[in-house]
Order: structure tokens, then sequence, then C-alpha cells
């Protein structure tokens, strides 16, 4: 049955790339606050594990590997941020300005609280790559970097900071 009352046309003007993107007056929801930490996380992740990876091989000392380790986070959180914007079609410097507004303090927060509980925990930077401490120390790290981070993220989105800036471009 067709309601006489619902204009068809009203969202025409909004592309396809609009849609599930619409933000609350009042700040930034829990779950675009978890997506864009989770976001975060995938490059931190990435560059943590192999981070830990080549400097537990290589067999650095503990404290160049956390250094390996929060450069590769960097790395790898800027350039899944940078894909994004890219692929959006803007220019390399502006895509790198947008990632660097939109990432620093999450990635900085999520480094802090990560490499905290590897360095915190008894034996798991000293652990092997195949040992079962490494892996879960690592885990529970990311973990917790995720859930203490999100609340950081959802209160710089609310105030147009942090990811916010990133939504501009999707």
């Amino acid at each position: 049955m067709a309601h006489p009352a619902h204009d068809h046309g009203a969202h025409h003007h909004e592309g396809p790339h609009h849609e599930g993107h619409r933000h609350a007056p009042a700040g930034a929801s829990w779950r675009t606050a978890a997506q864009a930490t989770l976001h975060c996380l995938t490059g931190c992740a990435i560059g943590e594990v192999l981070g830990m990876v080549v400097g537990t091989a290589a067999g650095l000392h503990n404290a160049a590997t956390v250094v390996v380790s929060i450069a590769l986070a960097f790395v790898f959180g800027y350039a899944l941020t940078m894909r994004g914007v890219l692929r959006a079609g803007v220019p390399l410097r502006q895509a790198l300005k947008v990632a660097l507004a939109a990432d620093t303090v999450s990635i900085a927060v999520m480094e802090l609280i990560d490499n905290t509980v590897m360095v915190g925990v008894p034996g798991a930077m000293d652990a092997g790559l195949s040992d079962a401490l490494f892996w879960v120390s690592l885990v529970l790290s990311l973990a917790l970097a995720f859930v203490l981070t999100t609340p950081v993220n959802r209160w710089m989105i609310g105030r147009g900071k942090g990811h916010a800036v990133v939504h501009a471009y999707h």
C-alpha cells in the first residue's frame, strides 16, 4: 500500500556514498566510534604484530622492538585511512593531512595502552614467536587498547575531530 504523505523524491540529492553516515546532532554514536577505533586498530595491529615479529625474530632489545612496533603501527594506521581518502579522489598531500588529523590521537592512545601491556606482562616481550604467552599478551593488549580508545574516539568525533574528518570523504 502506498503512503501518499511520503515524499519519494526527498533523498535523491544524496548520493549512495552518504547512506549510513548521518550523524546524530548530539555527538557521535558508540557504533561510529567503535568503527573508527576498529579501523585504527586494524592498522595498529598489522604494524604492532609486524614490529613485534621483526623485533623478536631479529633479536632486538625490547625497547627497540617497541619503537619498531609503534613506528609500523603509525605507518599502517595512516596508510589504511589514506587509502579510503585517496579513493575519494583527494590529492596525496591532502589525504596525508586528513589521515594525520584523523588518526594521530587514536593511534597514540592505542599504542600507549598496547605497549604498556606488552611490556607490563611478565615475560611477554621475552617470549618467542612460537610461545603462546607472546600471542595471548598481544591479543589481550590490542583488545584492551580497543576498549579504552573507543571512548576517546567517540569524544573526538563528537567534536568534529579525529575520524569525523574522514567522514567528509566517504
